[in-house]
């Protein structure tokens, strides 16, 4: 496999989606850009199919199998959006698939993937190990692994998202995204680097989740135990093998914020700006309310706002106030 990812590899990407993939919306607030002292051009992917800009890199993915590989069907793991997008891309091209979720996912996003029509095997997060579980039944079934966020097909198909928003808003000096395993950020790195060499990258992750931000300081892949944070998304305990050292080379900061600071910006999109981002989706919109993000003043900012896959009981939580 490929272990790199080209501009090129995500052009193509936005040829295989043409049609299938949302065309997101870009949307501005005057009211936020006071606020964060600059101004923000929000991507707006919880707009997207299944909720997230998953759909896009599993529908990437998926489309590149060859028809024994769709037969067979194919296997993932994830604590919710990639699991619908998955599942929904699977269902799009008729391929059976199965994800391995943990138990304790936002019951919206379970629910969701079932309702794509996908197989659910169920795990511990604090005990399991979710990738071991895939490859298991990869193994036995014959089915074909597609990973969250470590594969080129999947970095590609997510690298569209920025590619659509630097096409609508070519002048953008900083792009700022959440961090999980590192999907996003570097197929979004690797198409604004390209299409603006000297635009900043700024990826964000809640303090429990500071993975990504140990491991560029440190210079190698850093590993902590399942973060416990509000955003549900980054609960990721290491970046992939190939996002981080793509993240390396593009990267040019990771900010940090706390859960208060992403309920706020939550509260923020809901309430001023009529947009629904789960917490992983504020995520970005946080560390610009907070003022985590340095350079920032007075420049023109693109966010990426990941998702919108909210889970009605914790929204009733941060909205009772």
């Amino acid at each position: 496999m490929e272990t790199t990812v080209t501009f090129s590899d995500i052009q193509s990407a936005a040829e295989r989606l043409a049609g299938q993939a949302h065309r997101t919306p870009v949307v501005t607030s005057r009211t936020f850009d006071q606020i964060a002292g600059c101004q923000v051009f929000f991507k707006c992917e919880n707009l997207q199919r299944g909720g997230a800009f998953k759909f896009r890199g599993a529908y990437n993915a998926l489309s590149q199998l060859t028809s024994e590989q769709r037969q067979r069907g194919v296997v993932a793991f994830s604590s919710g959006n990639h699991a619908q997008g998955l599942a929904l891309a699977a269902k799009v091209l008729c391929i059976p698939a199965t994800v391995v979720m943990p138990s304790d996912a936002p019951q919206i996003k379970v629910e969701a993937t079932r309702g794509y029509g996908a197989d659910i095997v169920p795990y511990d997060r604090l005990t399991g190990d979710r990738e071991a579980i895939a490859r298991q039944l990869a193994a036995e079934r014959g089915l074909t692994v597609i990973p969250p966020f470590d594969h080129p097909h999947i970095i590609a198909g997510q690298g569209t998202a920025a590619m659509e928003l630097f096409q609508d808003v070519p002048d953008l000096d900083v792009l700022i995204t959440p961090v999980g395993g590192g999907g996003l950020i570097s197929g979004c790195a690797t198409a604004a680097k390209a299409m603006r060499p000297g635009v900043r990258v700024v990826g964000v992750e809640t303090e429990p989740a500071n993975d990504a931000w140990q491991s560029l300081r440190t210079g190698q892949r850093v590993t902590i135990p399942v973060p416990d944070t509000i955003a549900d998304g980054i609960r990721t305990t290491s970046l992939g093998v190939i996002t981080f050292e793509i993240m390396r080379k593009l990267v040019d900061e990771i900010a940090l914020v706390t859960d208060a600071d992403v309920i706020e910006a939550m509260r923020f999109m809901l309430l001023r700006m009529k947009l629904l981002a789960e917490p992983t989706g504020a995520v970005p919109v946080a560390a610009l309310m907070a003022r985590k993000v340095d350079g920032v003043a007075g420049r023109r900012v693109g966010v990426i706002v990941s998702g919108g896959n909210a889970d009605p009981a914790m929204l009733l939580k941060i909205l009772d106030f």
